[in-house]
């Protein structure tokens, strides 16, 4: 009798079995989180198990065929949600958050990035489910189904709420403040669970939804103070420079620096910009600092030197919040501010936060002659964009400050035949095979375009800013990218390989390599100095990049930071000049800094607090740097 008792088990019970080992083995093949120790598995194996008995203990409440109904229809949703995380993290080495799933307008666009993430062998990714569903069919004898006393119910949830303190407590020994971490996922999803980090991520939307209904002025005085305190004088050489110039500002989808001057099967992957830097200014040390908005992360840095925030993108939460980007403020200086992006006008939200940054044109997908010739992947090719674009540039007001965001080097990477300058990359991945022909046409149309500049006369009076907005190739592909550099990609690699280029050119100037530590939110005040536009009352986080005492400093969104000798990524300092892991008290001078200007610049985006900055502005005897 007692062995027949212990033989069997309830719907319920073998329901959350299955969910819980199948998310630690997701945790294990699909996901690359570190594990440094003993404790960080055990918390690993113990995380997802609180919050799946308080889902399916509900069921104890219900009778048997709604209890059936509810195990099953839970199992697939919460699978749903795991397999959501996994193929987001496909690409984005990344996990989702709330902000991410409003971000319904950019699925229509997806197309073959989706497409290419997806395999017929994801159906194991909900093996749980269709057990649980041959299970009711089959009705096996060790399953079985039977009403819960009260005493029995109360038993269950108290062990769910033990488990769950007994996990907070352990991660919270093996990492303290941990829930103040929020920029950092990894860290969460680790030690919490990947169920238990969306509901904090919700608690995390609604407390910054209230923020801005909270928020007051008063906010702002230690943010000024900060900013002033930190403030660098313009190079007066350089101040002024490019006055009353075209401003043409090009963002190159995901290019990453390593390809500058690099070659691939013998050949130059970026021959026309591995020249064009000999006659510009080249940054060799710049950083992208985008999150989860990527383009639009990286738009929005470089107009408004703010930093994105660590959850979802700004032009989607925030799209109504009043700044004083670029645009606004060229605008007041006499210039015709435009975007130009041959794509719907409404993917990331644009032509909504377009607006609040003050463009006054905004060149979409229906200013262009768009075909299936003239496209592939996402979109547009950038050669007829471009070629398309310079008509657009030579109907708009002088002097003009126009934006141009690329298309065709996006992910995954696809390019006609008749539009290869060079043939892939020899790997087994073909990520990374296919990125290097996509850059390489990019290239070409870059050449391109400079061209028609010329022969339109728009080169000499314009200055030309090209930079990467965020990576190309993602962690997910370190092996063979380590292969490509031959050397293992190591955190200090990586997050070296967050560099993206940076070129200036301007009219009559040589070509000069400056190698300061530096990264787009330092993009907005250089750009304003060279036009002779004055900065020292902005609320902004960069420096101007050609400041005689520019410090060499970044901060990444995740929290890492780079600076002249030294890097802090995951919680560990690297020394530059070796690659190597130094005592942590080397980086801990910037630490304060780096936390500091997130936490500002995330007060300002939740708080909306700009909206209050001209009034305060007025009154500059109550705000004094210290």
């Amino acid at each position: 009798m007692s062995n027949q008792k212990w033989s069997k088990i309830s719907l319920i019970a073998f329901a959350a079995i299955l969910l819980w080992l199948k998310t630690y083995i997701v945790y294990k093949t699909s996901f690359d989180i570190k594990i440094e120790n003993w404790k960080q598995e055990f918390i690993l194996f113990i995380n997802p198990i609180s919050f799946i008995m308080f889902i399916f203990g509900i069921g104890l409440f219900l009778k048997e065929k709604k209890r059936n109904i509810y195990i099953v229809v839970s199992s697939f949703l919460i699978s749903a949600v795991l397999f959501g995380n996994v193929v987001f993290y496909r690409f984005f080495n990344d996990f989702l958050t709330i902000p991410v799933l409003f971000q319904t307008s950019n699925m229509s666009d997806l197309g073959s990035s989706v497409n290419e993430l997806l395999s017929l062998a994801d159906l194991l990714y909900f093996a749980d489910f269709f057990i649980l569903l041959a299970v009711l069919l089959m009705k096996p004898t060790f399953i079985v189904n039977r009403d819960y006393t009260k005493v029995s119910r109360r038993a269950f949830f108290l062990v769910a709420v033990a488990i769950s303190f007994f996990n907070l407590g352990l991660a919270e020994t093996e990492r303290p403040q941990l829930l103040t971490r929020t920029f950092d996922r990894e860290m969460l999803v680790k030690n919490i669970g990947t169920y238990n980090y969306h509901i904090y991520d919700a608690f995390l939307q609604s407390k910054s939804s209230a923020q801005r209904a909270l928020a007051d002025g008063s906010e702002l005085v230690d943010i000024e103070n900060y900013i002033h305190a930190n403030y660098k004088q313009p190079n007066d050489e350089m101040f002024g420079i490019a006055k009353g110039k075209n401003v043409i500002l090009i963002s190159m989808e995901s290019t990453q620096n390593f390809v500058i001057n690099e070659t691939v099967n013998g050949q130059e992957i970026t021959p026309f910009l591995n020249d064009f830097i000999k006659e510009s200014y080249y940054f060799d040390n710049f950083y992208h600092q985008t999150a989860q908005g990527k383009t639009s992360d990286s738009e929005f840095i470089v107009d408004n030197s703010l930093y994105g925030l660590s959850r979802g993108a700004v032009f989607f939460t925030h799209s109504g919040n009043e700044y004083k980007a670029t645009p606004e403020i060229l605008s007041e200086n006499g210039y015709f501010t435009a975007s130009l992006h041959a794509n719907n006008k409404s993917f990331w939200n644009r032509d909504i936060m377009y607006q609040s940054l003050g463009y006054e044109r905004f060149y979409s997908l229906p200013d262009y002659e768009v075909n299936e010739d003239n496209s592939v992947g996402w979109g547009m090719k950038d050669i007829e964009f471009f070629e398309q674009s310079v008509q657009h540039l030579k109907e708009m007001p002088k002097p003009f400050y126009s934006k141009f965001i690329t298309l065709t080097n996006h992910f995954p990477f696809e390019l006609n035949e008749e539009d290869l300058y060079i043939q892939p990359y020899d790997s087994d991945n073909k990520t990374v095979n296919n990125y290097f022909p996509t850059v390489r046409y990019q290239d070409e149309a870059l050449k391109l375009f400079i061209e028609q500049l010329k022969a339109e006369g728009l080169y000499d009076d314009s200055i030309i800013i090209l930079y990467g907005d965020h990576y190309g190739i993602s962690e997910n592909h370190n092996k063979t990218m380590g292969e490509f550099l031959g050397t293992e990609v190591t955190p200090f690699v990586s997050t070296q390989l967050q560099k993206v280029p940076l070129i200036i050119h301007i009219p009559g100037h040589e070509g000069k390599t400056i190698s300061k530590v530096s990264g787009q939110i330092d993009l907005k005040p250089t750009l304003l100095h060279l036009l002779g536009i004055d900065t020292k009352r902005n609320i902004e986080f960069g420096t101007d990049l050609f400041a005689e005492d520019k410090t060499d400093f970044t901060v990444l969104r995740d929290g890492s930071f780079i600076t002249k000798d030294f890097l802090y990524t995951r919680e560990t300092c690297y020394e530059k000049a070796t690659g190597e892991p130094t005592d942590v008290a080397a980086c801990e001078p910037y630490m304060e800094k780096a936390k500091t200007e997130l936490e500002y610049s995330d007060k300002i985006v939740y708080g909306d607090l700009l909206r209050f900055y001209k009034n305060m502005s007025t009154n500059t005897d109550a705000i004094q740097p210290n």
